[in-house]
């Protein structure tokens, strides 16, 4: 049995985005789910919008639920309107941001820390859940989520901040399982989308001597001097190989991999420095060749991590707590719930160069 809320009714219904089909989401009416043991029901504020959601929404993303019902959007923050048993972690009425993977708990990965590689992925009999990927999610304007997988909000924390949150812990998790040690290194970031951006902050944070940023967006790049860039490289312009070397005087310490293009790989191979790493948390949309010989010869340590693991959104949320991460200044677009088709067209073609496109309630 759950604690209802003490704040606000809560009612049957509510309106959430649906998948149909691939390129086929709507906006219905759809019973408001309820909290069972551990779980929290959430009002939710704002959702944002990635590259996984076109994947999603093109029917190209492994287990998701059947069309008909399934609700995505895992990037998303709101209030606590209803917990269920065995919950005393959060109240009604608490601000809350989430991670989107909840993993079984159970697993020797979950038990590492490494829930985003969960070896349950997908089994909800077992207790996994992926917010907006495995299970519904938060395009929507209520949604359950597991408390191990949330986290309460500062009060000058906004909404828009928590947004980004869980896209800083990506870049923070790919940096922890590095050794979280960059203090005095030079760190070169491919891709001035939210998960670099973010990434451009947390090596700043940590301690990188220069951050090098490269992209091919000017305004992207001018964002990402703003947030704490040392260099930024418009790989339009000139070659970012031959410009980082020269900036690093033969190559970075570290060269993380988060645009997701498929000539990228290659030039992390040849822009980092003997002994040195190179970690990729991009996804790509075909298989990608790179020298791998390269890599083994210089004695470089490749890295991939995929999401927000080892309590790295909580992480982010202390440094944003701090002013030390800035989200909100990323969001470009916002759009309602019944918009969601058109913000989905503007995420794909680029229409108005979104940064940070999110669906406000």
């Amino acid at each position: 049995m759950s604690n209802p809320t003490q704040n606000a009714e809560i009612p049957e219904t509510m309106r959430a985005a649906v998948m149909f089909g691939p390129q086929d989401i709507r906006v219905v009416d759809k019973p408001v789910p309820r909290p069972g043991p551990g779980e929290v029901l959430i009002k939710v504020e704002i959702c944002g919008m990635c590259g996984t959601d076109l994947k999603i929404y093109d029917g190209k993303f492994p287990g998701t639920p059947p069309y008909g019902s399934y609700t995505p959007g895992h990037e998303w923050a709101g209030v606590v309107v209803e917990i269920g048993d065995a919950v005393d972690e959060v109240a009604v009425g608490d601000r809350v941001c989430i991670e989107a993977h909840s993993g079984c708990g159970r697993c020797e990965n979950c038990m590492a820390g490494q829930y985003t590689a969960c070896e349950n992925y997908g089994d909800v009999d077992k207790g996994h859940r992926a917010s907006g990927m495995t299970v519904d999610g938060g395009f929507a304007e209520y949604a359950v989520h597991h408390v191990k997988a949330l986290s309460k909000m500062p009060d000058h924390v906004s909404f828009g901040d928590a947004v980004l949150i869980t896209t800083a812990g990506t870049g923070l998790f790919g940096l922890d399982m590095i050794g979280g040690y960059v203090l005095g290194q030079d760190v070169v970031v491919f891709g001035p989308g939210p998960v670099g951006l973010m990434t451009v902050q947390a090596a700043k944070q940590l301690g990188a001597r220069n951050v090098i940023l490269v992209g091919t967006r000017d305004s992207r790049l001018q964002r990402g001097k703003e947030l704490g860039a040392d260099h930024i490289i418009n790989a339009r312009e000139s070659d970012p190989v031959a410009e980082i070397n020269r900036l690093t005087a033969g190559g970075a310490d570290v060269v993380i991999e988060t645009s997701g293009a498929v000539q990228t790989p290659q030039q992390c191979v040849e822009a980092v420095r003997r002994g040195g790493t190179i970690l990729v948390v991009a996804f790509y949309p075909e298989p990608i060749t790179f020298d791998l010989s390269a890599v083994v010869r210089g004695n470089v340590q490749l890295h991939t991590t995929r999401g927000e693991g080892g309590n790295n959104v909580r992480r982010a949320l202390a440094l944003a707590d701090m002013g030390r991460l800035r989200g909100e200044e990323l969001i470009t677009h916002e759009f309602s719930l019944d918009d969601i088709s058109e913000a989905l067209r503007v995420v794909r073609e680029r229409d108005g160069d979104p940064l940070k496109a999110v669906i406000r309630f």
